[in-house]
């Protein structure tokens, strides 16, 4: 298949970087911000007075951040157009007393987050980051993004059957070693990582720390027409989120106000302060409202006229298991995004939604594909139907089709990123 020519090289160089310095939530909300520091958008802190004043702003906490562009002339009751996304993908997470070890191997003690691939950890590079808390109350990003764990695979000799059917403990087979030594002390990982960060191990009072594969994301295939790497479950539509909102806040008069929403926690469910599920969305979007002086009638009168397009990950077909999807809906890879259908409102989408998504696809120039399950496998699920269900939000589910999903290492075409920031430019700015 050959490339559009509205296909922009440059947009999926961008990701591949963004990716890359990515490795965990905590960093990819950070590097979002980062560039929407660029664009004009200025950070504000939720324990500050919020004022009415026009431009772009944003909010952090932890690994979610919700960003909006307030326009000239926007009044209380404003709509607001919002773009959904996760910032958190399966992985491996340090246990609160990692050091541990056998048979003369120092191991991390790690536990596992959301339904990863045990089998594409194995034997991999992994490097270590997340964020460190000191007594102080504040965080350090911490990325070691070089190899220092694995988690061994037993040799064949050992386990004849494995080509034939392997089954991993999650407790015994996934921890990973990071050097040799039968003397295992407590605090060596963290005093280790604090060196590493350039601050004091007694200063450090708490962890969220995550292994990532530090193989970095590349072009693949004879045209370099696909792309590899890690985290493209959820951190592609972030990413487009994110260049989609910096354009539609330069793009002149707009009617509503563009909002991109990253959650973390939708890999188990979206339940704390910082996912879906939890108060954050609807905190700021009510005292944007408020902000601009507006009353609880604004605000349901804002809500009411508000859209959001949910854009998460889905499954392109699989050419070694087509049997495994719907027989007449067959995305591809480079076919443009997904509209993800579900009758039975595991994705939010309905007709009125498909138009939705239809119309901005049209105006973006932007080819789309649908999606449904195979109605003898369970459909999965992601923010969309929380988002409608706990905002009485009009959300259509979207994304960006993907083989490997929650693999260590995921394959996506190297044109969907653009088509899909496309599509999401033209929502914002309609």
């Amino acid at each position: 298949m050959s490339r559009p020519a509205r296909f922009d090289r440059g947009h999926t160089d961008d990701l591949l970087t963004y990716l890359a310095a990515s490795p965990s939530p905590y960093h990819a909300v950070a590097n979002a911000a980062e560039r929407l520091e660029k664009a004009g958008f200025r950070q504000v802190e939720e324990t500050d007075a919020w004022d009415g004043t026009t431009g772009g702003k944003y909010v952090l906490r932890g690994g979610a951040l919700i960003a909006w562009f307030v326009p000239e002339g926007a009044e209380p009751h404003t709509p607001f157009r919002i773009v959904g996304a996760h910032t958190d993908s399966p992985n491996l997470r340090v246990k609160p007393l990692p050091d541990t070890g056998a048979a003369g191997w120092r191991q991390v003690a790690v536990e596992l987050y959301g339904g990863t691939l045990l089998n594409t950890w194995l034997d991999r590079d992994l490097g270590l980051a997340g964020r460190i808390t000191l007594r102080d109350g504040r965080d350090v990003l911490v990325n070691i993004d070089r190899p220092l764990l694995r988690v061994p695979q037993l040799a064949i000799h050992l386990d004849r059957g494995a080509n034939d059917g392997l089954k991993l403990d999650r407790q015994k087979h996934m921890q990973p070693i990071w050097g040799l030594g039968d003397d295992v002390q407590e605090g060596d990982l963290i005093a280790f990582v604090a060196e590493e960060a350039g601050v004091d191990a007694a200063d450090v009072a708490g962890w969220d720390l995550m292994p990532h594969p530090v193989e970095a994301p590349a072009y693949l295939g004879r045209d370099r027409e696909l792309v590899a790497g890690p985290r493209m479950d959820n951190l592609l539509s972030v990413h487009a989120g994110a260049a989609a909102l910096a354009a539609a806040a330069t793009s002149g008069e707009l009617p509503h106000i563009p909002v991109l929403a990253a959650f973390d926690h939708e890999e188990n469910g979206s339940q704390s302060d910082t996912g879906a599920d939890g108060p954050l969305l609807g905190s700021v979007l009510e005292r944007s409202v408020h902000a601009r002086g507006g009353s609880p009638e604004d605000r349901a009168r804002a809500l009411a006229g508000t859209i959001c397009l949910s854009s998460d990950t889905g499954h392109a077909v699989h050419p070694n298991y087509p049997e495994k999807h719907d027989p007449t809906h067959h995305p591809r890879a480079n076919g443009g995004p997904i509209l993800k259908v579900n009758v039975n409102m595991r994705y939010a989408t309905d007709g009125s939604g498909r138009a939705v998504f239809a119309e901005a696809c049209e105006k973006a120039g932007v080819p789309f594909q649908n999606f449904v399950s195979n109605n003898a496998m369970p459909c999965g699920t992601t923010i969309g139907p929380i988002t409608a269900a706990r905002h009485g939000i009009k959300t259509v589910d979207i994304g960006v089709a993907i083989l490997s999903m929650h693999s260590a290492r995921e394959l996506c075409g190297a044109d969907d990123p653009f088509l899909l920031a496309n599509a999401l430019t033209a929502f914002l700015e309609n």
